[in-house]
């Protein structure tokens, strides 16, 4: 069973940077499409960047595009989301995503989270 660990959230003050590491075991990595989600409070969860699993493709929201990069290391089985220029819009907690993408079905599964405070 595939499991995802998040780690790297913590309070950091505006204008700030955070990397955050997703860390993948009991499967494949290199199979998988890698993504970053986060949920605000009162919020509905939103996507943030993903990175297919060879590293060609790369997407990010409007709201982090030229502020946050995602990165995978295939040899650690890790994933990164790299944030600067933080903002109290970015609190969240922030979640990692695999997806496993065949010709019939696409297999995800989700980490637990790791929370970001932007505050001063």
């Amino acid at each position: 069973q595939v499991q995802l660990v998040e780690s790297g959230g913590g309070l950091v003050q505006p204008g700030g940077s955070l990397r955050l590491s997703c860390a993948f075991s009991g499967g494949t990595f290199s199979a998988y499409r890698m993504g970053w989600f986060r949920q605000a409070p009162g919020k509905e969860r939103e996507f943030v960047a993903s990175i297919s699993s060879d590293t060609i493709g790369l997407y990010s929201s409007d709201s982090v595009k030229d502020r946050f990069i995602i990165s995978r290391d295939n040899a650690k089985n890790t994933v990164y989301l790299q944030m600067n220029s933080l903002n109290a819009d970015d609190t969240a907690n922030y979640y990692c995503k695999a997806d496993q993408v065949t010709a019939f079905h696409t297999i995800t599964f989700w980490g637990k989270g790791t929370l970001v405070t932007v505050s001063s």
